[in-house]
């Protein structure tokens, strides 16, 4: 409610309920219907998709600071926009989304092969080495690009920021196909990353089929992140910090992390959303830049009060 009622034009709580279940065409239900719910169904699902993705991503390497950076997953989506927009001339939103999930995607598969190269398994270690080696090559290519060509720049960049604004039902109904598939595959994974988190050998010995579901993991990881980065660009910190503040409340088991880690998450980016528009009367501060603020001191707050568990 408060994600439709605050804004640069502020609706009472009242007025957002009745015109929410009665539209009469007034200025408020216009506001309301055609902006504030599309905004907010957007930044609830992405919300939750990244806070899954960041639970999943953990589950999968052991590793307690994992997020969707360590596949070189936002790194892989921004290269690929900054591809269409200086070579093929992409300009929309609508447009970006499918540029950027085809480079989350790309990138999160070719950071698995570099990992799972060779004589060895894809390891958490390896995983990462992967994913900084990808993120490093990719940073360096769209560095290049955007000095060479500063329309490029101005164009990337409000996309890059991490933003809520100007997306429509239009953008969630076309990455709400891959996050639907990627939740399923996720749920699917919760008994065996329990078994996972006591070691490869461990798991294998408990009937876990350790590679399947580590193959099945990056699928779900590449469409989570993907799609979400592919719809309102890169969000720092949530698929980050999420995930301990849920083992917080309900233990190591993923049966319940996951879940909690979807509904936190949703509410950390739609009240990120909400904080960002308070700072002004007139302007807004993007939903990427109020969770880095928020989440950053909060994630520090936890690693204070609790050692981090190694996973």
């Amino acid at each position: 409610m408060l994600s439709i009622a605050v804004g640069t034009r502020d609706i009472s709580l009242a007025t957002a309920w009745r015109v929410l279940w009665e539209p009469d065409g007034s200025t408020e239900s216009v506001i309301i219907h055609d902006l504030r719910i599309p905004r907010a169904l957007l930044g609830v699902v992405v919300g939750a998709a990244t806070g899954l993705a960041g639970a999943l991503m953990q589950a999968l390497t052991r590793n307690p600071l994992a997020d969707p950076g360590l596949f070189g997953v936002n790194m892989g989506a921004s290269a690929a926009i900054v591809v269409g927009i200086a070579f093929l001339g992409v300009s929309s939103i609508s447009g970006y989304v499918w540029f950027a999930f085809a480079g989350a995607a790309a990138a999160s598969v070719g950071v698995y092969l570099l990992g799972s190269s060779g004589r060895s398994s894809a390891t958490p270690e390896r995983l990462a080495l992967a994913g900084a080696a990808m993120t490093a090559v990719l940073y360096a290519f769209i560095s290049a690009v955007m000095l060479l060509n500063i329309e490029v720049f101005n164009k990337f960049r409000f996309w890059n920021v991490g933003s809520l604004v100007g997306r429509d039902l239009d953008v969630l109904w076309q990455v709400l196909p891959f996050l639907v598939v990627g939740l399923l595959i996720t749920f699917g994974l919760a008994r065996p990353l329990n078994a996972l988190a006591l070691g490869e050998q461990a798991a294998a010995s408990l009937g876990a089929r350790v590679g399947l579901t580590r193959v099945l993991g990056a699928v779900a990881v590449m469409l989570l992140c993907g799609a979400s980065t592919a719809a309102i660009g890169p969000i720092a910190f949530v698929g980050l910090a999420v995930p301990h503040a849920a083992r917080l409340i309900v233990g190591p088991d993923q049966r319940w992390v996951l879940p909690y880690s979807m509904v936190l998450a949703a509410i950390l980016l739609l009240g990120s959303d909400v904080v960002g528009r308070l700072f002004s009367d007139t302007e807004e501060v993007q939903v990427g830049i109020v969770t880095a603020i928020i989440g950053a001191p909060v994630f520090i707050l936890l690693c204070r009060r609790r050692k981090l568990a190694r996973l």
